[in-house]
């Protein structure tokens, strides 16, 4: 597959979400951006801080990434993680990658989820339980330390 052109198995009528966010044509709590990816926070989050990376490159899932783009992928993953909980004071962090089943956009997308103990997110079936945020300020101040957190990360 050529780098940024849509996955062959992407109809060309499909509208994909994702690619609206890297475009700016959709609206997102946008936390970083950077060559090959953009990470936001997600509107459904599991908890506050809980962000998706995508690549800016479509591909419906990983299989349809070459290994530079997943190797990226998960390099950046690494660097927010470590952001991610920093910001949010966090014991830890649950990163996850959906490939076809419970993906609920087809478009390669790593969840960040800073991590507590005790957070009850899992239950004994492991069940995601979503946790909105209360509001549009808790939103934007948990998108504003992030972002701080990932620009002091870069300078290091």
């Amino acid at each position: 597959m050529e780098k940024g052109r849509p996955s062959r198995s992407t109809p060309k009528a499909a509208r994909c979400d994702f690619c609206e966010i890297v475009a700016r044509r959709l609206d997102a709590a946008e936390v970083w951006r950077g060559d090959g990816a953009v990470a936001f926070l997600d509107a459904r989050p599991l908890l506050p801080g809980h962000v998706l990376l995508v690549p800016t490159r479509h591909a419906s899932t990983l299989l349809e990434m070459d290994d530079d783009e997943a190797g990226m992928l998960m390099r950046l993953g690494k660097r927010l993680a470590a952001a991610v909980q920093a910001a949010m004071a966090a014991d830890g962090s649950f990163l996850a990658l959906n490939n076809v089943v419970s993906q609920s956009i087809p478009h390669v997308h790593l969840h960040v989820v800073p991590r507590w103990r005790g957070d009850g997110l899992f239950s004994p079936r492991l069940v995601w339980k979503r946790r909105p945020y209360r509001d549009e300020a808790e939103r934007e101040a948990v998108r504003a330390r992030i972002s701080a957190a990932i620009a002091e990360a870069v300078k290091h």
